[in-house]
């Protein structure tokens, strides 16, 4: 159907693992007609899991995306990825929606991954909403205590389940009947206080006049004010599988989830200072690429998100700040693995194109250089701690695996690779052993490429705990033209998280100016490789203060060599230490195994910092060096009879034990270096 910007709903379904995100999404589309049946993940044919990695796992690895009419409103889908260790995808969604829809199973209660992303969706601004599924199974009253518990008394229902889950009854445009939570009005009493409390002229009539006097569009706009200011959180009930209460939920969305035009305006900028992008169809274009996805026969495909304008066919769109546009040749909307080829994409919008080789993750497209230097604010990301080292298992296929390696990357921004000169290691970096293994997964069924892997180095940095100051001569004859260069510097510590500073404090021109940047060359080299163990050196001011130089021999290699030698001579003095990093971790496990858990992780040199339990399970969280997490996922497996589960993210780099700097030190054979 033809639709405005007005009609569009963009709905990420988020949440724990298990608890029918995909299955209410492919409910969503048939009772909107986009299909003509929902699949499941038993059979392996549902729209959004349609990567053989995925339909082997039985669970989300990546976001499926599809679109489907109801009634007046064309609706946007995102079904995102449950498990923590897929959070760059899931968290990439967030850039492209006006609400998230936080699925709770009734038979499972809220979960950690709930808790996360009402989290995520809090941050950033956007509208929120939880849908609890499942309602023909477990307690809809105690879930319903159990959202309210956790994410406050705003959230409140606009339908309740009746019959023991056989059907859902409105409870927000009447206050008649019965549901088996109680009588309909009482809940209804709740949404009208929590509204007109929010906005004073609302709080007026229906003081003075009493709900009679509230018109509907009157209760719709305050209801929407207090849902894009986070003062109500909406609750609906349903049951993917059975399809009670998934009408009832595209109904909501019609009638009271905000289009683009209402939510919370976008967050682009234009260096510090914000831009306002207005949901208006004739304006310039302004679009964010939120996914990108590398297709064995499409080729790459660009997924985007419109905030302003129209794009169509043969539109000349600019990437970034790049001065050459490239044209539309084709616009799709999609259906999971299916591509549409539609005409244009209004404000509010989500669609794709496909082989423009420079497009990227966060990309914004325009069609103006008025729109130059204009970005999208930054999601969040976790910083991926995992790592393995990765060979070709065949000789012959290292560019194969280099090229599908790359195009992985573009796809996940918490998958990372680099490669380490010092060691020619590769290095795949990602939210956890599962995240890394999965994507090894994909190497071979998309890309036919074998790999042979193992631990890579921890991520350990060096740093220096007091000032010194270093010197160096650096001379060099070879019977031609040599090689001469002194220098005078000084170091200090920084704040942890400093990162690096360099001054440059010479007088009288004994280094000459042109010579400055080769001693900061220098010195930036050694920082790379460190100085005590072989690590990186960060959090370090470096000031040049004095110097030689000939007037024939001094030459930029001879000042690069003098700093980087004087730099690593004052680094020696200085009380280096090594720095390792510590993770924040979250354990959760059944009641009976918490005893275990937490005296596993007291042997892992782990700070307890907090425990949280409900229906039967304990969370632990802790900070934990990464050293200590080798294996933990298979410990933990056994230790819990496979029934615990963790995440982490990564939180600061503190000094190791001296007994662990000892052990590095002593591994650390550094090669000479050639005079």
């Amino acid at each position: 159907m033809a639709y405005s910007t007005e009609q569009i709903r963009n709905v990420a379904l988020a949440g724990h693992p298990g608890a029918g995100k995909t299955t209410l999404f492919e409910a969503l589309l048939h009772a909107g007609g986009a299909i003509q049946a929902a699949g499941t993940i038993e059979r392996g044919n549902t729209v959004s899991d349609h990567d053989p990695v995925e339909k082997q796992r039985g669970h989300s690895i990546d976001v499926g995306i599809a679109s489907t009419d109801h009634a007046s409103i064309h609706v946007n889908l995102i079904d995102t990825p449950g498990y923590p260790d897929f959070r760059g995808p899931a968290l990439s969604a967030l850039a492209a929606v006006e609400t998230v829809a936080v699925v709770v199973a009734c038979d499972a209660g809220v979960e950690y991954g709930a808790r996360r992303m009402m989290e995520y969706a809090k941050n950033r601004g956007l509208c929120r909403a939880i849908v609890v599924n499942k309602i023909d199974h477990g307690s809809c009253g105690d879930v319903l205590d159990a959202v309210r518990a956790a994410f406050g008394p705003e959230c409140l229902p606009l339908n309740l389940p009746a019959d023991g889950g056989a059907r859902v009854v409105d409870c927000f445009g009447t206050n008649e009947g019965e549901s088996d939570l109680g009588p309909v009005a009482e809940w209804h009493q709740k949404i009208i206080d929590q509204v007109v409390e929010i906005n004073e002229t609302v709080m007026e009539h229906y003081l003075d006049l009493g709900e009679g006097g509230l018109g509907g569009q009157e209760l719709h706009d305050a209801f929407e004010q207090c849902l894009r200011e986070g003062h109500l959180v909406p609750v609906v009930f349903c049951s993917a599988r059975t399809g009670v209460g998934v009408t009832e939920l595209l109904e909501v969305a019609e009638r009271l989830f905000p289009h683009p035009g209402e939510a919370n305006p976008p967050a682009f900028v234009k260096g510090s200072e914000p831009i306002e992008a207005r949901p208006d169809p004739d304006a310039h274009v302004i679009a964010d690429v939120f996914k990108i996805v590398n297709d064995p026969f499409v080729g790459k495909l660009a997924v985007f998100r419109v905030y302003q304008g129209t794009v169509k066919r043969d539109t000349q769109l600019f990437v970034d700040d790049s001065r050459k546009p490239f044209r539309v040749a084709h616009l799709f909307k999609l259906r999971g693995k299916e591509h549409v080829e539609v005409d244009q994409a209004l404000p509010g919008d989500i669609a794709a194109v496909a082989k423009i080789e420079e497009l990227h993750f966060d990309a914004v497209l325009h069609d103006s250089h008025d729109e130059d230097q204009i970005h999208l604010a930054p999601l969040a990301f976790p910083r991926p701690m995992f790592g393995l080292a990765v060979d070709a298992a065949s000789r012959g296929q290292e560019q194969k695996l280099a090229t599908a390696l790359h195009k992985l990357a573009e796809e996940d921004p918490c998958f990372q690779v680099e490669h380490i000169a010092e060691t020619n290691e590769t290095i795949v970096r990602g939210l956890s052993d599962l995240h890394l293994r999965v994507n090894i997964d994909r190497l071979r069924e998309r890309y036919g490429v074998e790999v042979k892997s193992r631990p890579p180095r921890i991520a350990y940095r060096e740093t220096v705990s007091t000032r010194a100051d270093g010197h160096h001569r650096h001379k060099k004859q070879t019977g031609g033209a040599g090689q001469f260069g002194e220098v005078f510097l000084r170091i200090e510590p920084l704040d942890r998280g400093g990162g690096f500073e360099f001054a440059d404090e010479v007088k009288g021109g004994t280094i000459p100016g042109q010579f400055i940047p080769a001693v900061e060359k220098g010195v930036r080299q050694a920082m790379s490789t460190g100085a005590l163990a072989g690590y990186p050196l960060q959090d370090v001011r470096v000031t040049v203060y004095d110097g030689k130089h000939h007037p024939v021999d001094s030459k930029e290699v001879a000042f690069v060599t003098a700093g980087k030698r004087a730099f690593v001579d004052a680094v020696l003095k200085a009380r280096p230490q090594v720095l390792e990093p510590i993770v924040d971790l979250e354990v959760v496990a059944p009641e009976a195994h918490m005893g275990d858990v937490s005296g596993h992780l007291a042997g892992k040199r782990a700070r307890i910092v907090g425990t949280d339990g409900a229906r039967g399970e304990v969370s632990v969280k802790a900070q934990v060096p990464l050293s200590e997490l080798e294996g933990f996922a298979a410990e933990l497996k056994s230790i819990t009879a496979g029934r615990g589960r963790y995440s982490m993210d990564f939180s600061h780099y503190e000094p190791v034990p001296a007994s662990v700097q000892q052990k590095l030190v002593e591994s650390y054979r550094p090669k000479a270096e050639e005079d």
